[in-house]
């Protein structure tokens, strides 16, 4: 279980690391990523940042390079936001949990039947329709 102190610093991680993707950062590799999750090492040398790429896996592998490469300027911010006697060395990994949950959609899409309900009103005026028969076979006896 980790403590306190480093769920914060991963959190502070997190903050930073987006928000300097966002407004500091103008490497053209580096676009439509999003930080997932940080994981910080227990002696808080490092940072594990999952980031979550939009795009083909040339585009996701060109980003993932491109924040590594800006991982120093990123440390530098870190070191002023968390007061820590080490800043935590930052390892950039691609998060692959939305691909593989659109693919996952996509392939119970192929196999579950299609949902071709009719709407509510047409159940309504089907058990509407049942019950008159039931009432008139009923009169009929």
């Amino acid at each position: 279980m980790s403590s306190r102190r480093v769920l914060k610093a991963a959190q502070a991680i997190r903050e930073v690391v987006g928000m300097a993707i966002l407004a500091d950062l103008k490497d053209p590799r580096i676009e439509n990523a999003t930080i997932t999750k940080v994981e910080v090492a227990p002696d808080m040398r490092q940072a594990k940042v999952s980031v979550s790429v939009m795009g083909d896996d040339a585009k996701q592998r060109l980003c993932v390079s491109g924040l590594q490469s800006a991982a120093g300027y990123l440390q530098s911010k870190i070191a002023k936001r968390i007061d820590t006697r080490y800043t935590p060395r930052l390892k950039f990994e691609l998060d692959m949990g939305v691909k593989k949950s659109i693919e996952l959609a996509k392939v119970l899409d192929e196999v579950l039947p299609p949902e071709d309900l009719p709407p509510t009103e047409s159940l309504d005026a089907r058990a509407e329709d049942t019950e008159l028969e039931e009432l008139t076979d009923q009169e009929e006896e």
